[in-house]
């Protein structure tokens, strides 16, 4: 990092923390329509409805996506939000060589497309990496809700800041950290949500290619490959072909704020 920035962020390994710390433990309150587990998290809102009744007023579909399908298209105009229920998901806009810059990724219980708010039109294109179901959401009938539930409105709003200042928090981040620290920080950062949304946060599979990462993190596939092999060489996470685990999470955010390997 250099000085300004250091001094804006304050220590590498801090900035680390609090990128994990962002993400809130269980289940998006949007996620309730993925599965029956989740939908404890409805009963803290103050409602006639049961929860059965408020999901699905509030899910308008489910829809099944296949690899490489997409989900919205920049340009197009914007009428809903999705969950992502299973399966994974990347944002991307063309560059004007028509060469794909990722913008972001999604996993299970996680809200997107919320790009199109302001503009009323989609920004960038989202895709499903792998073949999964999406919760789709209309916009219009969850501003509605909305206005009628204030306590629903108050939740939703903050589901949407927490999103947006995860991602911008953590490009922030990425712009000022060398290679190593970026690759740590984005399998940290990872791991995390996985945690949070009920799964293994220390052993999962990278549903991106090695590409795709280093689209995102400003990096070449090749410099990617190579600090993934640094960090396997040093025990830091063990790498077979996709997957990825991680046997000590402390350890991994130690080497942020280190030398290059």
């Amino acid at each position: 990092m250099d000085a300004r920035a250091r001094e804006l962020l304050g220590p590498p390994a801090a900035v680390a923390q609090r990128i994990g710390s962002s993400v809130s433990p269980g289940p998006s309150h949007l996620a309730a329509c993925l599965d029956g587990g989740a939908r404890q998290t409805y009963r803290e809102f103050p409602m006639h409805l049961t929860e059965t009744e408020f999901i699905g007023a509030l899910v308008q579909s489910k829809r099944r996506v296949r690899r490489t399908e997409v989900l919205c298209e920049a340009g197009d105009p914007f009428s809903h939000v999705y969950v992502a229920s299973s399966g994974s998901f990347k944002s991307f806009v063309l560059t004007e060589d028509g060469r794909q810059q990722v913008t972001g990724f999604y996993i299970g219980g996680e809200l997107m497309a919320l790009d199109g708010i302001e503009s009323e039109h989609h920004r960038v294109t989202i895709t499903a990496l792998e073949d999964g179901e999406v919760c789709v959401i209309s916009f219009a009938h969850l501003e509605e809700m909305s206005s009628k539930t204030p306590h629903f409105q108050h939740q939703f709003h903050k589901l949407m800041s927490r999103e947006i200042v995860r991602e911008q928090g953590l490009m922030i981040l990425l712009g000022v950290m060398r290679a190593h620290e970026r690759v740590a920080t984005f399998l940290l950062n990872l791991a995390e949500r996985f945690r949070a949304r009920g799964y293994s946060g220390t052993q999962f599979n990278l549903c991106m290619t090695r590409g795709e990462i280093g689209s995102y993190l400003g990096l070449s596939l090749e410099t990617v490959s190579r600090v993934l092999s640094h960090l396997n060489d040093q025990a830091l996470i063990s790498v077979k072909q996709r997957c990825i685990a991680i046997p000590d999470a402390h350890a991994l955010r130690a080497v942020i704020g280190q030398r290059a390997l």
